[in-house]
């Protein structure tokens, strides 16, 4: 009687010494493919989260939706390999599912762009049905090679298992094996593979690795298709965003980064998917027209000089440079995560133009917790488009700021907006009211509110008088701050470290715009070019 497949690759109850050998030797192939299926999955996962990011940015909105949806596959893929491995307990079988999963996967980068494109087209109109429908479209992709992988442990398990009594240990064993594999798969992807290769070269690679580990089951004639899989990592990645104007992109751990010159001349940073600048250079003029050049105006509003400035939220030095022209003698450390973000602004930005702008790479809360520097002037500035980092907004953290403020001095934050929902900065401008004596809420655009926080009260009479000091290219902003100027008021609760829902805030502001039909047509200030 011939023995069946399943047989082959699992220990008999035989004494024949040839038998239990290779067995032993089918049980290490079988341990070989479920460690590389879970590498594979976690893998495909953060090269998912950084696929989509240059679209739809890296919020825990988004992340909740990747793991959920590859949760769902991983499940649906864990009945259906149990299902399939009962019927057909052939390694062949197995071998086939692996390999197919490692062709989706290479195939995903290639085939997401026109998905992911129109995604970029529905951001430009403000259509939420373009942007959902690409966004759930390009998961999509990622359904059929996860739910095939989710298939190969129950699989491999029926495989293996040749006595009942040792269930348990055999299920053990691969289930572990698959762990140790995704817990692989999670770091060498996101602090290797994604930074020195890229996100598509990445999702190859991991393609690659599952055609090899499934020809241990196929054959030798499987070697083919692997060697062909690993040969698309030579294929140019080319511009992982095509933006007209674009001067320079990477993918740093933290975010996509590009510069894309403007039709003036001009050169602005973008991260992520690109709703915003977050950095403008000119070659002319260190001023913008944008928010930037509203902190211009804090050194007036202070009742001394300032000798030490903190940015947090440093990006490509736009603040910074406008400093050294205007307060050259303001020391500016400036906090920056992103180190790739620095290296951009170098580069492209006019970073280094202000030498006494020392950026620091931190993040900035971490930054200040164990910094011993105080500071005439605290800027926040530290978006990740279109969100402000909720551990930035609560009231520990601007108890934090207010200890490493100078008697008398100042916080300032850029908050997003929208003409008709100022719902954040009410939250926010509460939260600074139960650490700081007194805020204040600048709507100077319609987009970008400053808020201010000030360590001594100071009536606005006298914030005005001290704002029409200003001369010259400046002085435009004065008659905007006079008249737009506002006390902040409390309401509600303030946010914590425990309960901040920033990211739920912001989303409910940006889909009340496009229910309106706005565009995020923003309005330049006087100072504008």
């Amino acid at each position: 009687m011939q023995a069946s497949p399943a047989e082959t690759l699992s220990i008999p109850s035989r004494t024949n010494a040839a038998a239990v050998e290779e067995a032993r030797i089918g049980s290490r192939r079988l341990g070989v493919v479920v460690f590389a299926s879970g590498a594979g999955a976690l893998a495909t996962e953060i090269s998912a989260s950084r696929l989509l990011a240059p679209y739809f940015g890296a919020s825990t909105v988004v992340w909740a939706n990747i793991i959920g949806l590859i949760l769902v596959y991983l499940s649906l893929g864990y009945w259906l390999g149990g299902k399939l491995a009962d019927r057909r307990p052939d390694p062949r079988y197995l071998g086939a599912i692996v390999l197919a999963a490692g062709l989706f996967i290479a195939a995903t980068p290639f085939v997401a762009r026109p998905l992911l494109d129109l995604a970029l087209r529905g951001f430009d109109a403000l259509s939420v049905g373009a942007v959902a429908g690409s966004f759930f479209a390009a998961l999509g992709l990622f359904a059929v090679p996860i739910t095939l992988l989710g298939m190969v442990s129950p699989f491999a398990i029926r495989l293996a298992l040749a006595d009942v009594r040792e269930a348990g240990q055999v299920a053990g064993r691969l289930y572990a094996l698959s762990t140790v594999g995704s817990i692989g798969g999670t770091f060498v992807s996101a602090l290797v593979t994604i930074e020195a290769f890229g996100t598509q070269r990445t999702m190859v690679g991991t393609a690659a690795l599952l055609a090899f580990a499934a020809a241990l089951l196929l054959g030798p004639r499987a070697l083919v298709v692997a060697g062909v899989v690993a040969g698309l990592t030579l294929v140019p990645p080319g511009a992982v965003k095509s933006t007209s104007g674009l001067l320079y992109e990477t993918e740093s751990p933290y975010q996509y980064v590009s510069v894309v010159r403007q039709s003036d001349g001009s050169r602005v940073l973008e991260l992520n998917e690109g709703l915003v600048a977050h950095s403008v250079w000119r070659r002319d003029t260190v001023l913008t027209g944008g928010y930037w050049d509203l902190f211009l105006l804090l050194p007036p509003l202070l009742d001394r000089p300032p000798a030490r400035m903190l940015v947090i939220g440093n990006a490509g030095g736009t603040v910074g440079r406008a400093y050294g022209r205007f307060y050259p003698r303001v020391v500016i450390d400036g906090v920056e995560l992103d180190p790739a973000v620095t290296r951009a602004g170098r580069r492209f930005l006019g970073l280094g133009d202000n030498p006494r702008l020392h950026v620091v790479t931190a993040d900035g809360r971490p930054y200040l917790a164990l910094t011993k520097r105080r500071y005439d002037l605290i800027v926040v500035d530290a978006y990740r488009q279109p969100y402000i980092p909720f551990y930035l907004a609560t009231r520990e953290f601007f108890a934090l700021a207010r200890a490493h403020l100078r008697p008398g001095g100042i916080v300032a934050l850029n908050v997003a907006a929208t003409p008709n929902d100022h719902r954040l900065s009410r939250a926010i401008g509460t939260t600074l009211l139960a650490v700081f004596p007194q805020a204040w809420r600048w709507p100077a655009l319609r987009f970008n509110e400053l808020l201010l926080a000030f360590d001594r009260s100071t009536s606005r009479a006298e914030l005005v008088r001290r704002v029409t000091r200003v001369r010259g290219r400046l002085a435009g902003l004065a008659p905007l701050f006079r008249r737009e100027l506002v006390p902040v008021r409390a309401s509600g609760r303030p946010l914590t470290d425990d309960q901040a829902p920033v990211e739920w805030i912001t989303d409910r502001m940006i889909l009340d715009q496009i229910r309106r039909g706005g565009r995020l047509d923003e309005r330049s200030l006087p100072t504008a070019p």
